[in-house]
């Protein structure tokens, strides 16, 4: 028989103990809820980094409320929306770009509302700790059956800023999402951009030359071979491959690209096919 208890995730930048406190309050308002910490790990104030991790694993989650909290313009004028989804989702955090990405994973927008009702906050709201105040308490009227439209008007969200990747004969120049835990870069572009600028996908094997700006200003480069899975190259050795996301990545096998290569820091990378010589 289905679980019939109101489904929330939080995946947020606070660590544990101020997590639980949202899951807290949640489960003070909605008793019999399923809350799942999706994670409490996301790098501070990484707002890319907290859209890729829901955009890539709100997906495999049942239908429910999901909260994202990475906030770093907490008490600014950044409002607090909650985003209906074609899945039947609601996605509620800080219009900051955070939720869209995921939104567009599960059908779309459906309809965007600011969450200004104090009927739905605590009491109390604090300047720095609106996951709390403002969209944990959200979050929970909404799993209680509360409609979105009925927090304050409705809203256009604020994308993501993300640059696209740049496609060049011979080059491809991406972004950098993220870095993971293991200290690889997730790319902001898709196999098919980097075959739109080679011309064919490449196989394994095929080498291709790495260039990015390092944090002291110097022009840096490697050569790097694209491989389907880390053991396609010896340990301690780099490689792209396309990570279970979608995206394009950079890593080492049983290693750190951004330590091994000295790519911490880097905003952006260029890919180029390497000249036959």
């Amino acid at each position: 028989m289905p679980d019939s208890r109101p489904f929330v995730s939080l995946a947020t930048d606070f660590g544990d103990a101020y997590t639980s406190v949202c899951a807290g309050v949640i489960y003070t308002i909605v008793p019999d809820a399923n809350v799942l910490v999706l994670s409490d790990e996301i790098t501070p104030f990484g707002v890319r980094e907290g859209a890729m991790l829901l955009r890539q694993s709100l997906p495999y989650l049942p239908v429910g409320v999901h909260v994202g909290i990475v906030d770093p313009g907490v008490g600014t004028p950044r409002l607090p929306v909650a985003l209906v989804t074609g899945r039947g989702d609601v996605l509620v955090g800080p219009d900051n770009g955070l939720l869209v990405p995921a939104a567009g994973a599960l059908g779309g927008v459906a309809a965007a509302h600011v969450l200004e009702d104090p009927a739905y906050r605590l009491p109390s709201v604090s300047a720095s700790f609106h996951g709390r105040d403002v969209f944990s308490p959200a979050a929970a009227h909404i799993a209680a059956g509360v409609a979105v439209a009925g927090f304050g008007p409705a809203v256009e969200p604020m994308p993501l800023n993300v640059p696209a990747p740049a496609v060049a004969e011979g080059a491809l120049t991406v972004p950098v999402l993220y870095t993971d835990r293991f200290g690889s870069l997730v790319l902001g572009a898709e196999p098919a951009d980097l075959a739109a600028a080679l011309g064919a996908p490449p196989g394994p094997g095929t080498p291709l030359d790495v260039a990015w700006t390092g944090p002291d200003g110097d022009a840096r480069t490697a050569r790097v071979p694209f491989a389907e899975t880390f053991g396609g190259v010896p340990p301690g050795s780099a490689l792209l491959w396309t990570d279970s996301s979608g995206w394009l990545g950079l890593a080492v096998n049983q290693g750190s690209a951004a330590e091994a290569l000295g790519l911490a820091g880097a905003t952006s990378i260029t890919l180029r096919r390497v000249p036959v010589s």
